[in-house]
Formats: structure tokens, C-alpha cells, sequence
């Protein structure tokens, strides 16, 4: 048995680690998975359910886990893509010349691609999870699952490539595999390896938490430039200050319309390799704060930029999410630049959240204002290919700083635009040639509610709706061709629709603390940690201690849910570092653990503990599909979603339970 309870933290910590492999780097090789990166997550739930319901099937496909993940690795090295989506509904930004096979065939190949080594590695989880009681079991899987992150975290940090990734995976692999290893799995996780290392050691690239990155340096006259590709899109670029002047004026705008202002402080969000604060260090900032989420794009422009601005003692560099800086910096500046920002990527796998999204929110711009001085100035540039994005960045700038901006465009449609506006007087805000701009924007606007910039309007796109419905069928018919009937989960509904709300309640609480401390990957890192030792802290009190009947725990996880709805996040960041991280915790695991207090209880008598998990993962698929429901209605709303579900799992579930308490 106590070989069993290491077999099973082990293949758990396995099958958690491959998911974020995966949604990491397949989002790294193919762009199309940086906007659509939920798509990985989904279809690994369908396979780990699929896993856990051919628990008892005659035939081990653990054994093929090493196979199916070589050629999924070899089909991504071979057609990587990069993206050019634009549209009238969402903006994407990327290379022009797309590379790679089309998004129609390539995101349906990787779904089933993904769900097919999860189904393996779940089925290897299961048929050891089926061998201890219920809980025991749970219990088990969650250790390895808190291990599985908290490695892979612990890789993130150390800017690991992903032949480090590679390795971790195929020691597990030939150790679990061991009593079955044959010729074809030691050459599969040789094939796996090996294809990784040599992505690794490719000239000029690598990794951090958030890219991969490619340096390219320039020939002739562009010798000077290096040029940043991230994650296959052109991304920035370290130009020298004299170049930029040549061939981009308009990052000089600013500091044209501030003529004859003292810049004494000096606030660059998205600082990159340092251009930006080249500039600013030209133009004689006296003191900059220069914030980059990205510690290894600093570090390449430390390095190679060749102006060398961060070497210079004026500058003060700040690895950290832009907003998150702003909420507790205490300085006032002259002026504020969100210097284009645009991330390329999305927070995490769970939610359609950018890691720029929250700096561009009607509060992100008050908040910008109040960290201005008297006669100081904001402003921000990019690249926006639609006049109606314009139109909207315009009017919520009108609105945050009560006047109309001035906007500077250059070319037409696909040319870079600035808009800038400065708190007090109309005077201060810009000065001659400027044009200011007479829109007060398109009626619409972007807040932490309802975090998207890109979205012309509330409504899911329909490739977005298409793709999700095309995902429900493709598993629907995988389930039923892999794992046989779909009948022998009925008694498990509750457990299903459990599933549903919890990756909804579980969605809310990363976009919450991802506004409140940072879209940076530590921050969502401990989220998950936090969640997987909330619902462990559940299952701990629901083997040890007399819990009363259904009916009140789920009375007080409709309470806790209410109350996380009632407050607004807008209260909880008005409150200190430490205060607002108190708040914050209760508020958002208290109905985690509550639910699963619930799930512990009803999942702890059940008659098969792999359908019933099953059941549980599916529900969290549908879960995945329900949550880009939050471009219509905003986060919050997913709170009233998840109280809802509850209410109907309490419905299928009250009567499967005894009405005498369980301890």
C-alpha cells in the first residue's frame, strides 16, 4: 500500500505537470493557442475524464503515454504557426505573414491531440486511484497534484527551457511505466528529449515564465536593432535613441507637446528592453520608474540595448505587472506612458484575461490620473488597426480626466496612434500642431468587471462559438467511442454539475487576484497552490470530523458565494497590501472550501469513485466552454452562474446522501 500511495502522488504530479507543460508550450509554437489557450485546458479534462472511466477496461493505455506525447511534440515542432487574426470583433496582434497550417485544422488537432495523451496519463492515474477508498484516493491526488505545481513553478522561476520540462516528464514516464517498458517507450521518451533539447538550444532563444523569446539582429544600416520575437510574433525592438528619431518620431511626441516641462519623475509602464526609456532619459527625465512584467525581456535589454539606458543611475527598474505597481506606488510623476503594452498572451489557461488587460480599464486610467502631479501628463501608444478602438480608448480617456485628448495618427488603418491627455487645466494637456480630438469615444467602456479592450462588443465571437461547439460534440463522440456509454454516470449528475461551477468559482478567484496583486505568473501560480490546498484542507475535515447535513453546507457556501458577489473589487483595492491579501483569501477560498467540503461529502460514499471523478472533470470541461461567458456579462457574474449550478447540483445530489450526519 505504501508503494500504491507513491505510485499515485507520482502519476498525479505527472498528469498536473504535463497539463501545464502543454498549455504553456504549445501556446509558445502555435499563436493561435495564446489567445485560445482554455482550448489545451479543456481538452485535457475531456481526456483525464475519459482516463477515469476506462479505469476498468481490459486494456492499459498508460503504457503508450510516452508515444502519444512524441508525436504530439513532433507535430508541434513540425507545423508551428504564427497568427494574423484581425477582425470586427476581436483584435489580434501579430505577424502579417502567417506560417504553419490554418486555424480551422490545427486547434481541432491539438484538442484531440491533448485529450489523447491526457486520457492516457488519466487512465494511469485512475486504475490506481480505483485501488483505495474514495477520499484516500482524492486526498492522494491532490498531494501530487500540489507537487506537480509547485515544480513547475519552481522551473518558471529558474527561466527553464523546456528540455527541463522534457526531462522531469520522461524520468516519471520510464519510472511509472517501469514494469511494462519496452523498446518503443525508452525511444519515445528519447524522441521527446531530444526533439526539446534541440528546441532549447536554438540560437538566440529563450525562455521566460511568459515566452518563448528569439533575438534577431539586424544587418547594414539596422545593425544596431535587435528585433524581439515572442511566443513566433514580432513583438518590440532595442533601437537606439537616433535611429528611433529616423524612422518612429512619433515615440517623441510626448515629450513635443510637454515642451518646456520639468520631467523630475517619470513613470513607463511596459518598459521592455528599454527604448522607451532611452527616449525618456534624452529628453531629460530627471528620475524614471520603469516597470516590465518580464524579467528576461529586462535583461536582454540590459544587456544589448545600445543606448545601455538601464545602466544609467536615474533609472529605477520594477519587474512587476504595470497596474499592480500603480495600486501601491506613493510617488507622483510628471509624466505616465503606457509604452504598447500589448502582451501577446494571455494570464493563464483558464480565462480570456491578457496580461495588459487591467491596465486598460476606466479605473486603471483614474488610477493613472491620481498618480499624476498638479500639471503632469499621460500618455499611450500602439499600434491600433481599428478606428472604433480608437474611438474607445479616446472617450475613456475623456471620461478619466475630464477633457478630450489629443490623438497623433500616422498613416491609415494599421498606423501607430497616440492618445494623450493630462489632468488640470485644458491647457497643460497638449500644445500646437496637436489635434484634439472632438469624439468622446463610441459609448462604450472597459472595466475591471469586464476587462476587454479587444472585444468590440459584449457578445462571444462567433468563431469563438463555432470552435466551442464544435469542442462539445468532438467530446461527446470521444467519450462515447473511447469510454463506452455515457449511461453509467447518471447517478453522478450532483458530482457533474459540482464540476461546472467549480471551474467557474475557480476562474473568478484567478481574474480577482490577478487584478488585486498582478497578472504576473507567480501571482497566478499561487493561486492554483492555494486552491489545491483549500479543497485538500476540505477533504482533510471531511474524513476526520462529523459534518452535518447537506442542506446546511450548502446554505453556507450559498452565503459565502453571496457575499463575494456583494462586495465589489473595487473596495477591496481602495485597502492596503496586507489587508487587501486577508480580504481577498477569505473571500475567495471560503467558498472553495465549502464546495468542496459538499463535493467531499457526497463524493465519500459513492459506488465507483473513477465515474463519479469522471462525472466531476466533465462538468469542469463544460465549466471551461460556460466561462467565456464572462466577455458578455463580465467576471462577477460568474459568481451568480456558480451559486446557480450549486443550487442544481444540490437538486440531483440531497438524495444520494443520508439524512443522518457523516463523519
Amino acid at each position: 500500500m505504501r508503494r500504491l500511495r507513491v505510485r499515485l502522488v507520482l502519476l498525479s504530479f505527472l498528469m498536473l505537470f504535463v497539463e501545464l507543460a502543454l498549455i504553456r508550450w504549445t501556446g509558445s509554437n502555435v499563436v493561435y493557442l495564446s489567445y485560445f489557450s482554455n482550448f489545451v485546458l479543456l481538452g485535457s479534462f475531456l481526456g483525464i475524464g475519459v482516463g477515469f472511466l476506462r479505469a476498468r477496461a481490459p486494456t492499459d493505455t498508460f503504457k503508450w503515454t510516452p508515444v502519444g506525447l512524441a508525436l504530439l511534440v513532433t507535430f508541434i515542432l513540425v507545423f508551428p504557426v504564427q497568427i494574423d487574426r484581425s477582425g470586427s470583433e476581436l483584435i489580434y496582434f501579430g505577424s502579417f505573414e502567417p506560417s504553419g497550417l490554418p486555424a480551422w485544422l490545427m486547434l481541432p488537432a491539438i484538442f484531440l491531440a491533448v485529450s489523447a495523451v491526457m486520457a492516457m496519463i488519466g487512465e494511469g492515474v485512475a486504475r490506481t486511484f480505483a485501488r483505495f477508498e474514495s477520499l484516500e484516493a482524492y486526498r492522494l491526488d491532490l498531494l501530487g497534484s500540489i507537487g506537480g505545481i509547485v515544480a513547475f513553478s519552481l522551473l518558471s522561476f529558474a527561466h527553464a527551457p523546456p528540455v527541463a520540462w522534457g526531462v522531469v516528464v520522461g524520468i516519471l514516464l520510464l519510472v511509472l511505466i517501469r514494469p511494462s517498458l519496452g523498446k518503443v517507450q525508452v525511444m519515445a521518451v528519447a524522441a521527446i528529449v531530444f526533439a526539446l533539447l534541440l528546441e532549447s538550444l536554438a540560437p538566440l532563444t529563450s525562455w521566460s515564465p511568459y515566452y518563448k523569446i528569439t533575438e534577431r539582429y539586424g544587418t547594414g544600416v539596422a545593425s544596431e536593432i535587435v528585433a524581439i520575437n515572442v511566443n513566433g510574433v514580432p513583438h518590440q525592438a532595442a533601437v537606439s535613441v537616433d535611429r528611433r528619431r529616423e524612422i518612429e518620431p512619433i515615440y517623441f511626441l510626448p515629450y513635443e507637446w510637454a515642451a518646456g516641462w520639468q520631467l523630475d519623475d517619470v513613470l513607463i509602464i511596459g518598459a521592455g528592453t528599454g527604448s522607451d526609456v532611452a527616449i525618456a532619459l534624452s529628453q531629460g527625465a530627471g528620475r524614471i520608474d520603469a516597470v516590465e512584467i518580464d524579467p528576461r525581456l529586462y535583461d536582454i535589454g540590459r544587456q544589448e540595448h545600445p543606448d545601455r539606458p538601464y545602466d544609467d543611475p536615474r533609472v529605477s527598474v520594477v519587474v512587476d505587472d504595470g497596474r499592480a505597481f500603480m495600486q501601491r506606488t506613493e510617488r507622483r510623476y510628471d509624466l505616465i506612458l503606457f509604452t504598447l503594452p500589448d502582451s501577446l498572451t494571455l494570464v493563464s489557461g483558464q480565462s480570456s484575461l491578457r496580461l495588459e488587460s487591467y491596465l486598460f480599464t476606466e479605473e486603471a486610467f483614474r488610477q493613472a490620473r491620481q498618480l499624476l502631479k498638479p500639471d503632469g501628463v499621460f500618455a499611450l501608444y500602439n499600434f491600433f488597426r481599428e478606428e472604433w478602438l480608437i474611438e474607445r480608448l479616446a472617450g475613456m480617456v475623456h471620461v478619466a480626466f475630464d477633457q478630450s485628448p489629443c490623438v497623433e495618427e500616422v498613416g491609415t488603418a494599421g498606423g501607430l496612434a497616440l492618445i494623450m491627455s493630462g489632468q488640470g487645466t485644458v491647457s497643460i494637456n497638449c500644445t500646437p500642431p496637436a489635434t484634439r480630438l472632438s469624439t468622446t469615444g463610441d459609448g462604450s467602456t472597459v472595466t475591471d468587471d469586464h476587462p476587454f479592450l479587444y472585444l468590440r462588443d459584449n457578445q462571444i465571437p462567433g468563431y469563438y462559438l463555432l470552435a466551442l461547439g464544435l469542442i462539445l460534440l468532438v467530446s461527446l463522440l470521444f467519450v462515447r467511442l473511447s469510454a463506452g456509454k455515457l449511461g453509467k454516470m447518471g447517478s453522478y449528475t450532483d458530482l457533474f454539475f459540482m464540476g461546472v461551477a467549480f471551474l467557474l468559482l475557480e476562474t473568478m478567484n484567478v481574474v480577482r487576484f490577478a487584478l488585486l496583486f498582478g497578472t504576473t505568473w507567480f501571482v497566478n501560480s499561487l493561486v492554483f497552490a492555494g486552491i489545491l490546498l483549500a479543497v485538500l484542507a476540505a477533504v482533510e475535515v471531511a474524513r476526520r470530523v462529523r459534518l452535518p447535513k447537506p442542506g446546511i453546507l450548502y446554505a453556507a457556501l450559498f452565503v459565502t458565494l453571496a457575499v463575494a458577489w456583494m462586495i465589489p473589487q473595487s473596495a477591496l483595492l481602495s485597502l492596503s497590501g496586507p489587508v487587501r491579501f486577508v480580504f481577498a483569501t477569505m473571500l475567495a477560498f471560503a467558498p472553495i472550501f465549502l464546495a468542496n467540503v459538499v463535493f467531499a461529502q457526497r463524493f465519500k460514499d459513492v459506488g465507483s469513485s473513477t465515474v463519479a471523478f469522471g462525472a466531476n472533470l466533465f462538468g469542469a470541461m463544460v465549466g471551461g466552454v460556460l466561462e467565456y461567458g464572462a466577455l458578455v456579462v463580465g467576471y462577477r457574474s460568474l459568481l451568480l452562474f456558480a451559486g446557480l449550478l450549486y443550487g442544481v447540483a444540490f437538486v440531483f445530489g440531497h438524495k444520494h446522501v443520508p439524512l443522518r450526519s457523516v463523519g
